[in-house]
């Protein structure tokens, strides 16, 4: 999440990741290592929980094409998926074209923090994570996209 509000965030360059069958590969130029989960109904419904992502801005190389698939998820964002595993590859904005990668994805990352959850106010009663985080509604999330 790009967000003015949080503090600098650590990054690595050129990190590295894979689908589950290894056809598709992700090359983040740029990939900041505070992690966010994302609750909202639709991360829910895509993956039987909350969506651990990383922000890896706009400079995303990804390899395999005739693998990848996609999906209009909603106005403002794209899902792309391994169409041989099924791997979840990202949650792109469509009016930026900033990718948010999956944290699984990227081999022996070090240093990740879980640092921020949006759409808490769909996050179900039944989990909850022990890290102390920033949270915010899916209305702070969308007027912070929208200052940009």
């Amino acid at each position: 999440m790009s967000d003015s509000t949080l503090s600098v965030q650590p990054s690595l360059q050129n990190a590295h990741g894979q689908c589950l069958c290894g056809k598709v590969k992700v090359k983040a130029v740029q990939l900041t290592l505070m992690a966010g989960a994302c609750h909202c109904q639709y991360c829910q419904k895509w993956g039987g929980g909350p969506l651990l992502t990383l922000d890896a801005g706009t400079e995303v190389k990804l390899d395999g094409a005739c693998f990848i698939s996609t999906f209009n998820s909603s106005d403002w964002a794209e899902r792309g998926f391994c169409n041989n595993c099924g791997t979840h590859l990202f949650y792109r904005l469509k009016q930026n074209g900033q990718y948010f990668i999956p944290v699984g994805l990227f081999d022996q990352l070090k240093d990740v923090v879980l640092d921020h959850q949006i759409f808490i106010e769909q996050k179900p009663a039944w989990y909850c994570f022990a890290n102390q985080t920033k949270q915010l509604t899916g209305a702070e999330v969308f007027a912070l996209f929208s200052a940009e």
